[in-house]
């Protein structure tokens, strides 16, 4: 059983529809519980393994050196065989590396080469996800209910890194950095098991394996194109948008457990840790809900999708500087669950466009997009790392954060598009 046509077309696929939505909801829940399991744990790992500020940062963005490697290869697997069986077999794979994360530490005194190694796989593994996920919507999902579905799913992430933030930072205090690991290392590789066992055709995945062993095209439509696709100045500025929306936000998830513990350390750990997703969840959901209901009352989808991304770079840039210019907790707690929040609105703005443009490749084309946002995210979360540790502020960080989304944001209002670009002049209908 697959998420086919027949959940856009047919009543009857209701059930399935709304289990595939609970289920990709979930992992990319689960995502976000292994990929936040470094940051959490980066304070008291460095403790016992005496690492600075710059070594830290090494470790904290190796994940991204590989994470960009595998963007487009993972979009482009998802147009021709299917998303959902990418996720499976991603998502096998880091869940078994995230549980073994503790045993690679013991293994050798060279604990920053084996931690760096294992975040750099771990950064290739995850890095087909989106892009299969982006790939497996733009085919299954109706234009109307774009939107809302993406970022019902997209909320994964804040839930994967509130569970993180809250039962591990539990965890973190009980039974030491390790059990982090096993958690959510653990939880995914129950989740494999659910969707094999429930939710997909074991004929469909060893197809899927053939397929990749062998390098056979499944689909005579599986061609990008590329000449045509980046002559278009809207896909440019969908590719800069999506390089700063995931810049910024992989700068503050990185970094802004290691401000909480060193700015305020007395305070407790799972109310830095849960309260900006806590928040976040309901963003989502409502940014999704009103770019759709909007969108249906009549307005221009690229007018709907720019004012996404001024709520989710502008507006939540504006809160990330506020964070290097208090001192006080509260403050600091909601500036800093207000930015998160309303980066949630990215979901509803340059994610959807990027299947406005390109449904026929909209894995490949996020993939590309997202490739970018990783490579940008390399540099800056080892620039923040410099810049804590050579200005001994804060301060310098959350000032790039909103240079970076403000670029991407004015790229984004002057040069936008919805129409799409995937087709030829003479067969497009717009």
């Amino acid at each position: 059983m697959t998420p086919t046509g027949r959940c856009r077309d047919s009543q009857e696929a209701g059930p399935e529809c709304q289990a595939w939505t609970g289920t990709l909801l979930l992992g990319t829940c689960l995502l976000y519980c292994a990929r936040s399991s470094m940051p959490i744990c980066t304070v008291s790992m460095s403790q016992d393994f005496g690492w600075n500020k710059k070594e830290a940062g090494i470790v904290l963005s190796s994940f991204f050196w590989g994470y960009c490697l595998t963007q487009v290869v993972g979009g482009h697997l998802g147009d021709r065989i299917g998303g959902e069986k990418v996720i499976l077999l991603s998502a096998s794979a880091w869940g078994a590396i995230t549980a073994i994360t503790p045993l690679l530490a013991q293994l050798s005194s060279a604990r920053l080469a084996f931690m760096t190694f294992s975040r750099i796989l771990m950064g290739l593994i995850q890095g087909v996800y989106f892009p299969a996920l982006t790939s497996l919507l733009s085919q299954k999902v109706r234009d109307s209910e774009r939107a809302f579905t993406y970022s019902t799913v997209g909320a994964g992430s804040q839930f994967g890194t509130l569970l993180t933030g809250a039962v591990g930072s539990l965890l973190l205090e009980w039974y030491g950095w390790q059990s982090v690991f096993y958690f959510s290392g653990g939880l995914t590789l129950l989740w494999v098991w659910y969707v094999y066992r429930y939710l997909l055709s074991g004929k469909d995945l060893v197809l899927a394996l053939g397929v990749l062993a062998q390098g056979l095209p499944v689909s005579r439509h599986s061609r990008v194109p590329w000449r045509r696709l980046f002559r278009k100045p809207a896909v440019w500025a969908a590719v800069i948008s999506q390089l700063s929306a995931a810049c910024s936000f992989f700068v503050l998830i990185s970094w802004l457990p290691t401000f909480f513990k060193e700015t305020f350390p007395d305070a407790k750990g799972w109310i830095f840790n849960v309260v900006p997703w806590l928040v976040a969840i309901p963003a989502s959901l409502f940014s999704g809900f009103l770019s759709d209901h909007l969108i249906n009352q009549g307005y221009r989808a690229i007018t709907v999708r720019k004012l996404m991304q001024g709520m989710g770079l502008g507006l939540s840039s504006v809160f990330a500087l506020c964070l290097g210019h208090t001192s006080s907790f509260c403050e600091s707690v909601v500036f800093a669950s207000a930015s998160i929040g309303l980066q949630t609105f990215n979901h509803s703005g340059i994610s959807v466009n990027i299947q406005d443009l390109a449904p026929s490749c909209a894995g490949f084309l996020f993939g590309v997009a997202n490739t970018a946002g990783a490579l940008a995210g390399v540099v800056g979360v080892c620039l923040g790392g410099y810049l804590i540790e050579t200005t001994g502020s804060w301060t310098c960080l959350f000032n790039l954060v909103a240079i970076i989304s403000n670029l991407g944001l004015c790229t984004f209002l002057v040069f936008g598009q919805a129409q799409r670009v995937d087709l030829s002049s003479t067969h497009e209908d717009l």
